[in-house]
C-alpha cells in the first residue's frame, strides 16, 4: 500500500493500468482544494491549501477587508464594505448589494441630514390643485396682534415701570416699554398715573416725573393726552388729598411746569376761570398761576421748581444746605425738623459732610450751649439711623485730619475737641476705638 497525499492508502498495481489508477487518485481533492495532476506538484497543492486556510481565518478577525489568493499564490487585497456594526453606521453606501457603490440618495439620505451639502432651498410654490388649497388667503399676511390693555392690566404693567424710572431715571427706557404695549384708550392715563405716584414720592422723583412727561410728549404721548390727563387729576383731587395733604400745591406746580415746558397749552389755566366748585382745584389753579406770573416777572425758573435730586446737586450747593440746617438748628432747636430736612437733602452718602460741619461748628462756637445742642442732634440722629456709624466715623476722622490746620484759627481746638470727644463717648454717640484716635497737642 501507499499512503497517498490525502493521507488514504491505495493498492500499488505495478503494471500501466495500476499507474493510471494512481495518477487518478493523485486528481482527488487535496483539503477540499483540487488541484491538477499534470503541472502541479503534491508540495505546491499543500502550501496552496495552507495558505486559504489562513486567509479563511483572518476574514474573520478583519471583516472590512477582502482577501483572496491568486493563481500565482499571492496575496490580493480587494477592498470590501466593513461588515462590523460600527462600520455599517458609519459607512452611507447601500447595503442591498446593489448599485455602483454610492452613497444612498447622494449623501443626502441618513438621520439629521437634511439635503446635500450646499443646497439652497426655494419657497415652496402653491398647488393649485391642491384639495386644501384657498385663493381667499395666498396674499395673507400674519402679524402678531397685542391686545389692549384694560384699566386692571393697565394699572399692574405701568406702575412697576414708572416705579424703575424713579430709580434709574432713563425716559428712554420707559419710552421702549410703553412703545411695546398696546396702550389703546388708556394712553391718555400714562401722565395721570406718573403724576399720583410721584405725589406720595420724594422732591427728586417729582423732578423726574416732570422730565418724564416732557420726554413721552411727542413719542409716546400727545399735547391732547396730557391735557386729558391733567384735567382728570383735578377731578380726583379730593381723593387725592386724602393721602397726600400737600397733592393741590404740589399738582398747580406740575401744572405750571408743564406750560412752562410747552406741553400744555397757556390757555389750559384761563379755561377753568369762573368754571371750578372744587377748592382742591381752585388752590391747584391758583399756585400755577402765581408760579407762571413769577416766572414772568421775577425771573424764577419754573425747570428748576423741585430742585436736583441729591446725587445731581454740587458738592457747593450741599455744603451750604448743610450749613444752613445746623443753623437753623441752634436757632430753632427743633430735632424733629433737622432731621426731616437732612432726609428731604436725599444725601446718604454725603452725611459724614453734615458730622463733619457739626464738629466744627462746636469748635468755632466756643461755647457750652452750642456743643449740648449738636451732641443732642447727633444722639437723636444715630438713634434713628439716619446717619449710619460708617458717615459718623468718616466724619470725625475728617475733623482728626484736618485738626493741624484748624488750630490756626482756634488756638484752642484741641481741648475743646478732646472735651466734646469725651462726652461724646459718654453719650453712647462714638465708641471706644473712635475716642482712641482723638489727636492731641
Amino acid at each position: 500500500f501507499i499512503r497517498g497525499p490525502d493521507f488514504g492508502l491505495y493498492d500499488s498495481f505495478p503494471s500501466g493500468d495500476e499507474d493510471n489508477t494512481f495518477t487518478g487518485n493523485v486528481d482527488n481533492e487535496i483539503n477540499g482544494n483540487w488541484i491538477s495532476a499534470p503541472t502541479g506538484s503534491i508540495h505546491e497543492a499543500r502550501l496552496k491549501a495552507k495558505v486559504k486556510r489562513r486567509l479563511r481565518k483572518n476574514s474573520s478577525r478583519d471583516s472590512g477587508r477582502g482577501d483572496s489568493l491568486s493563481d500565482t499564490g499571492d496575496v490580493v487585497r480587494s477592498v470590501v464594505p466593513p461588515t462590523s456594526p460600527k462600520g455599517k453606521l458609519l459607512n452611507r453606501r447601500s447595503r442591498m448589494g446593489k448599485g455602483r457603490g454610492l452613497p444612498k440618495k447622494g449623501g443626502a439620505g441618513g438621520k439629521g441630514v437634511w439635503g446635500t451639502p450646499g443646497q439652497v432651498y426655494d419657497e415652496d410654490k402653491v398647488d393649485v390643485k391642491d384639495p386644501n388649497y384657498d385663493a381667499e388667503q395666498e396674499n395673507c399676511v400674519y402679524e402678531t396682534v397685542v391686545l389692549p390693555l384694560d384699566e386692571e392690566t393697565f394699572e399692574k404693567t405701568v406702575t412697576p415701570i414708572v416705579q424703575e424710572y424713579f430709580e434709574h431715571g432713563d425716559a428712554n427706557e420707559v419710552a421702549e416699554l410703553l412703545a411695546e404695549l398696546n396702550l389703546g384708550s388708556m394712553r391718555g392715563d400714562v401722565p395721570m398715573l406718573a403724576v399720583s405716584l410721584a405725589l406720595e414720592a420724594k422732591a427728586s422723583h417729582r423732578e423726574l416725573t416732570s422730565c418724564l412727561l416732557s420726554e413721552l410728549c411727542g413719542c409716546v404721548l400727545t399735547a391732547d393726552d396730557v391735557e386729558a390727563s391733567f384735567h382728570k387729576l383735578l377731578k380726583e383731587l379730593p381723593d387725592l388729598v386724602l393721602d397726600t395733604p400737600g397733592a393741590p400745591q404740589m399738582l398747580g406746580q406740575f401744572i405750571a411746569r408743564a406750560v412752562a415746558d410747552n406741553i400744555l397749552p397757556k390757555s389750559f389755566i384761563d379755561g377753568y376761570k369762573g368754571r371750578v366748585d372744587c377748592e382742591y382745584a381752585r388752590a391747584a389753579l391758583d399756585r400755577a398761576a402765581v408760579l407762571l406770573r413769577m416766572s414772568r416777572w421775577t425771573g424764577l425758573r419754573i425747570d428748576s421748581l423741585w430742585g436736583s435730586g441729591g446725587g445731581q446737586r454740587p458738592v457747593n450747593q450741599l455744603i451750604k444746605e448743610v450749613n444752613l440746617l445746623l443753623k437753623e438748628y441752634l436757632l430753632s432747636g427743633d430735632t424733629v425738623e433737622a432731621e426731616r430736612c437732612l432726609r428731604e437733602l436725599e444725601v446718604p452718602h454725603f452725611h459724614h459732610e453734615f458730622v463733619y460741619e457739626a464738629v466744627i461748628m462746636v469748635l468755632e462756637s466756643k461755647g457750652n450751649r452750642t456743643l449740648q445742642m449738636i451732641l443732642q442732634l447727633l444722639k437723636s440722629l444715630c438713634a434713628s439711623t439716619v446717619i449710619t456709624v460708617d458717615q459718623l466715623r468718616r466724619g470725625f476722622e475728617r475733623v482728626y485730619v484736618d485738626m493741624a490746620d484748624l488750630s490756626i484759627d482756634v488756638p484752642c481746638a484741641y481741648s475743646l475737641l478732646e472735651k466734646f470727644v469725651e462726652q461724646s463717648f459718654d453719650t453712647g454717640v462714638i465708641d471706644k476705638k473712635l475716642r482712641d484716635l482723638c489727636p492731641c497737642r
